[in-house]
């Protein structure tokens, strides 16, 4: 894939969209967008806050969505209630337009109970399946511990991780459906696979850097120093 078909934009929510929203100003996630720029297709990675921004983001970059992809079901990754405030998600994308919205199999009841869209709308995935965008391909991987049914995508050297991993720590596993002991093997065993030559770009803003490449997050990021399951429990497991 040439770095000119392969389209490619980092949103930080607050900031390059819904900047007079309160509640992402101060959540700071990261949207993003992935597409094939000779297809004229792109994906939103996470669409929340101001949906129909993204949309005419992406419409100015001349591409059209063709579907969305969550990385797990907590309301300010795809809408819903979160503590009494309502964030905008997939539910008034999919008033916009119509598409498949690509979870995994594991997050699906989650995502429909938190967003109230129809399951008929969820496309549900196992670990490994490829979701394709023109010529670009997507990889799932199915990386609990967050939550159920957390996934990152792995897209050109590139590892979208929504909350299962920052540049400086991972998800929290204290909320529900979280489990300490399922992310450490997210993290050590099926993010292995990953190369240190990969560019990891979060979920949210908890760095003063947007992105950073995997060998330095492994180097530098303290979940990553623990040398057996037993001492990560003990220091991340309560």
């Amino acid at each position: 894939m040439t770095d000119d078909r392969f389209y490619f934009r980092q949103l930080l929510a607050g900031a390059d969209f819904a900047e007079s929203d309160l509640v992402a100003q101060q959540m700071v996630n990261f949207s993003y967008l992935i597409g094939d720029r000779v297809s004229g297709e792109c994906l939103v990675v996470d669409p929340a806050y101001g949906v129909a921004e993204l949309k005419s983001i992406a419409e100015t970059d001349g591409m059209n969505l063709a579907g969305a992809l969550v990385t797990h079901y907590h309301p300010d990754h795809c809408g819903g209630d979160m503590m009494g405030m309502k964030i905008e998600g997939v539910s008034e994308l999919l008033e916009l337009q119509q598409m498949p919205i690509h979870v995994q199999a594991a997050e699906a009841d989650f995502v429909v109970a938190v967003t109230e869209i129809e399951r008929s709308n969820l496309v549900e995935h196992d670990s490994g399946d490829t979701v394709s965008v023109g010529e670009v391909d997507i990889r799932l991987l199915h990386t609990p511990g967050h939550t159920p049914g957390s996934q990152c995508f792995l897209v050109e050297d590139r590892l979208v991780a929504g909350d299962t991993l920052f540049l400086q720590g991972c998800g929290r596993t204290d909320l529900p459906g979280g489990d300490p002991a399922a992310l450490y093997e997210s993290l050590t065993t099926r993010l292995a696979k990953v190369p240190d030559s990969a560019v990891l770009f979060p979920g949210h803003l908890y760095s003063p850097k947007p992105s950073e490449q995997m060998g330095e997050v492994r180097r530098s990021n303290m979940v990553f120093k623990p040398r057996s399951a037993a001492e990560w429990m003990r220091v991340f497991g309560s």
